[in-house]
């Protein structure tokens, strides 16, 4: 049994199950809000303006510009959108792009947010931001950041293309498998991390055969929900800084990023923090990075970093910035073993 930890839990109102979206009016009225304004991607806007329907006198409108990494000009846009029509709290409906944009505008006006998650990004749950100005990616933290209340809904993921399904839980995976050897890891957080990583472990191939399976989408949520929790809770490392270096100054898609890098860094990482990430690797043969990547690779996510349109005379700028500024890691971070992590992923070589 552990000696001494510390744990702090990150409040917040998680609202779980298919069907609970019918209950969006009661929680608007629980934050004591009666303006909402809907968040959403341009290519969810037909579901944004229903939400903004469902909720009747309670909704003031969309606002359909979120973009990935949380663009500052576009949070600066959605603010003067919030005053001009009248708003007192925002409805992020999506995935890790909206739920970016409500939380920036929750940091700068301490608006409430509800989050009605869509995909398995997890950052719902974290008092985190992203966001990105000037081709740099920045975090910050601040209780003004978490969202009050989450909603999981099932029956909205349904529609959800199995790829972005995939690559969005290879995502949530990644926050999990960083918390087991965080420098502020506990065992409430372990637990939470290897439930989860097994939870998405099983999901995500029916998820792959049988899209509309509901059972299968329900506990894909509550795996990314477990995931999600571990982010917010402690602090990341090497994975989550490259991710963060390859989305923000090489504008590659948040989440596909993820499921490439994976493989890599925990292969990078395996030896150093080998006890901490015992429980994880025994769900992939014992070898987890050649495991992540067989995994990845049997679900058709993508596993090369060429795929996104990275150019390989970009690696070695990749590597400066991502020894820069370094997040904590166990294993150190040495300039030339990230270039040839980098190198690897870009071609797609499966991690050794």
């Amino acid at each position: 049994m552990p000696h001494s930890f510390l744990y702090i839990a990150n409040p917040a109102r998680i609202v779980f199950g298919p069907g609970s979206l019918a209950q969006i009016n009661d929680e608007v009225r629980q934050l004591g809000c009666a303006q909402a304004l809907v968040l959403s991607t341009p290519s969810r806007r037909k579901d944004a303006e229903r939400l903004n329907q469902q909720l009747g006198n309670l909704g003031v409108g969309v606002f359909s510009e979120a973009a990935m990494h949380t663009p500052v000009e576009v949070t600066e846009r959605a603010l003067q959108a919030y005053a001009a029509m009248g708003a007192d709290c925002v409805i992020a409906l999506g995935g890790g792009s909206t739920i970016g944009l409500g939380k920036a505008i929750a940091y700068r006006n301490n608006a409430p947010q509800v989050v009605i998650a869509t995909t398995y990004a997890g950052s719902e749950v974290t008092a985190i931001l992203g966001q990105t100005e000037d081709g740099v990616k920045t975090t910050v933290k601040h209780e003004s950041i978490l969202p009050e209340v989450v909603i999981y809904d099932a029956e909205l993921t349904l529609g959800l293309p199995v790829s972005t399904s995939v690559t969005s839980a290879l995502n949530a995976m990644a926050h999990a498998l960083e918390g087991l050897y965080a420098k502020e890891r506990n065992p409430i957080t372990a637990l939470m991390a290897v439930e989860g990583i097994g939870v998405l472990k099983e999901a995500l191939p029916i998820i792959v055969q049988q899209p509309e399976n509901l059972e299968a989408r329900n506990n894909a949520l509550y795996g990314a929900w477990l995931c999600g929790t571990v982010l917010g809770t402690v602090g990341m490392a090497l994975h989550h800084k490259l991710c963060h270096t390859l989305g923000g100054s090489f504008n590659l898609p948040h989440a596909e990023t993820h499921a490439i890098m994976l493989p890599h860094t925990m292969a990078y990482n395996a030896q150093a923090a080998a006890e901490m990430l015992a429980p994880a690797a025994e769900l992939f043969a014992g070898d987890l990075g050649g495991g992540l990547y067989d995994f990845a690779q049997g679900l058709q996510a993508p596993l090369a970093l060429k795929e996104l349109g990275l150019a390989e005379a970009d690696l070695d700028k990749v590597a400066d910035l991502a020894v820069q500024n370094p997040y904590w890691n166990p294993q150190p971070i040495e300039r030339q073993a990230v270039r040839e992590l980098l190198q690897r992923a870009w071609s797609g070589t499966r991690p050794e």
